[in-house]
């Protein structure tokens, strides 16, 4: 959510950063709705004065004795004036949400202009591509051959964009899993968490997905919504909650399986793995200040990044251009891991910082050492990583001509020691 008072104050910079995302400006018709929003509360306010200066002068007649019906009826004519001025304050304050709530956040400078993912910026790189002695195969024809991938009969059950894993690879999915979860706590920091799957209204509009995203997720037909990554669960930890400064920042890790319902992605991917219904993800996410949020967001970003260095696989660091960033997000850093079945790099983790966008949403704040206000918190979020596509990465980097797999070696322990996924059966 924006603040109404940056719009008022800097009506040409926020419609400059509603043009870099590909926006009309809106400051106008935004500051429209509010002037007579205020003039609607300044009205009603003038008449409950009045009121109040009526009601003591009712007061101050009867104490002497001297007849008060004009000044009662005067009141009395009061009351539907005010009802009717803060109904129509209350509307107009609806009025100007709706026009908010509906809008991206704003791009921070640094980030690059660009209508799509064209516009994306290459930060770094890290790793070298593997040089294969034979055709590399993808991670659909990897599995499928070795039967521990079934795609046909998920498909029976539940329709495309479904898979079952069996066997050695639910084991390769849950190893790399805990592999991450361990990473990011022993090492990185971060607290686990087991959260809800199913949250209400408040937490999906908290993070930006409601209203305008609703066709992205599942609804029960008892009023909860699927998560469509931990990271609403997670970051609503906070929500309608002032923290204390010196508790700052707070970073959470979930290992949780996720649900989109892919609406806007018609046509991509539909073969294997790379974009289902159900998906498992390890998420991170943190809460912190104003003065620390972008020091905290390169480190949640090198925290999704050393999870691909332990793995040995090849990837790019690419910072988002404007056009092409989530709702919520003024900077991020998609990840994209390197995959020689299809040949080309793949996101497999997105790294956001949104700045204070989501904490007035959730109206998240936090009260700072030596004041006696309080200030809305900063939200970050990244995946740590996508948990199906890391398993992507590593069946199609570690395939052997024979259609085994080796393990990498930070696996090797989640695997009980084993070293190697035998290929089919001669």
């Amino acid at each position: 959510m924006h603040d109404i008072r940056f719009v008022r104050e800097h009506p040409e910079a926020f419609d400059k950063g509603l043009r870099r995302r590909g926006l009309e400006p809106a400051a106008a018709a935004i500051l429209e709705v509010d002037k007579r929003r205020r003039a609607a509360i300044s009205e009603s306010e003038a008449i409950q004065a009045k009121r109040k200066t009526l009601s003591q002068q009712i007061g101050m007649a009867k104490r002497k004795g001297e007849n008060a019906d004009a000044l009662m009826a005067e009141v009395a004519s009061l009351e539907e004036g005010l009802r009717n001025g803060e109904r129509e304050a209350q509307r107009l304050d609806e009025e100007l949400k709706g026009k908010l709530e509906v809008l991206p956040n704003l791009p921070v400078d640094e980030v690059p202009d660009g209508a799509d993912e064209h516009g994306n910026v290459e930060v770094r790189r890290h790793g070298n591509q593997r040089n294969f002695s034979f055709q590399p195969k993808d991670h659909v024809a990897i599995g499928e051959a070795m039967g521990d991938m079934d795609f046909a009969q998920a498909a029976k059950i539940s329709g495309s964009r479904f898979v079952f894993l069996k066997n050695r690879l639910a084991r390769l999915e849950r190893a790399i899993a805990q592999f991450m979860l361990d990473l990011h706590t022993e090492v990185n920091g971060y607290t686990e968490i087991d959260p809800p799957l199913l949250v209400k209204d408040t937490a999906v509009y908290g993070v930006g997905q409601l209203p305008k995203f609703a066709e992205d997720m599942f609804h029960t037909d008892n009023g909860f919504w699927l998560i469509p990554t931990s990271e609403v669960s997670l970051t609503n930890m906070v929500n309608d909650m002032v923290l204390d400064e010196k508790d700052l920042p707070l970073r959470f890790t979930a290992f949780t399986p996720c649900f989109r319902s892919e609406a806007g992605a018609a046509g991509k991917d539909t073969r294997g793995m790379i974009r289902q219904h159900q998906f498992p993800k390890v998420e991170l996410v943190s809460i912190t200040t104003a003065e620390q949020s972008e020091a905290e967001h390169e480190r949640m970003t090198a925290s999704a990044e050393e999870v691909l260095k332990r793995l040995g696989l090849a990837y790019r660091t690419l910072m988002l251009c404007s056009g092409d960033m989530g709702f919520s997000a003024r900077k991020t850093y998609d990840l994209e891991v390197w995959l020689p079945g299809q040949s080309a790099y793949r996101e497999i983790s997105s790294c956001s910082n949104c700045g204070d966008f989501q904490a007035r949403r959730m109206n998240a704040r936090y009260r700072p050492k030596g004041e006696k206000g309080t200030r809305f918190l900063h939200t970050l979020n990244g995946s740590g990583l996508a948990v199906g596509r890391t398993l992507i990465a590593v069946l199609e980097n570690y395939q052997n001509e024979d259609g085994s797999v080796t393990i990498p070696e930070a696996l090797v322990p989640y695997m009980r020691g084993q070293t190697l996924i035998p290929g089919p059966a001669k």
